[in-house]
């Protein structure tokens, strides 16, 4: 790699680096929009993994994490390091199953289990103090719901990205 791409690489990983700690930050801080927040947040390893590599996508996924959690000094940064931090790395080593329905069992396994430890160790912080009369595998189901959705929007993210705004950025 030459002298100038590494220096493009480096300052385009810190100003993503730097997009996802201010996304991370504002989910913490914020009381409505959170999972939004998080959900933008995880966007950007998507990015380090097409322009530069799964490497590049695990140090900026432990970058992300440790500055996060310097930064963030709370637990709101837990459901990024454990769950939305490293969706697009999951994401792209499930997707490279060529079976499709293998592939969303896994990611179902993956959220399903990421969902249990979340409600079991984090429930004030997932549910924002609210005493739900709904039973917890209602929430489970809504849960699940959402991250098809989620999922969706994530591959639809990348799709743009790819054809639209890498050919402008030249990255």
């Amino acid at each position: 790699m030459n002298n100038n791409k590494r220096v493009k690489g480096l300052a385009s990983g810190g100003i993503l680096l730097a997009f996802t700690v201010i996304c991370v930050f504002l989910a913490s801080i914020l009381p409505t929009s959170v999972l939004s927040l998080y959900a933008v947040s995880s966007l950007f390893i998507s990015v380090i993994i097409i322009e530069f590599g799964t490497r590049a996508g695990w140090t900026f996924y432990l970058a992300s994490g440790i500055l996060s959690a310097v930064l963030v000094p709370r637990l709101e940064v837990i459901p990024f390091i454990v769950f939305f931090g490293i969706y697009g790395l999951i994401k792209f080593y499930i997707e490279k199953v060529r079976s499709r329905v293998l592939e969303y069992v896994l990611k179902y396994i993956y959220f399903n289990l990421c969902l249990v430890l979340g409600l079991f160790f984090l429930k004030e912080l997932i549910l924002g103090g609210i005493n739900l009369s709904v039973p917890v595998y209602i929430v489970a189901a809504l849960s699940e719901v959402v991250f098809v959705l989620y999922d969706y929007v994530y591959t639809s993210f990348i799709r743009f990205y790819g054809t639209s705004l890498k050919p402008r950025l030249k990255l």
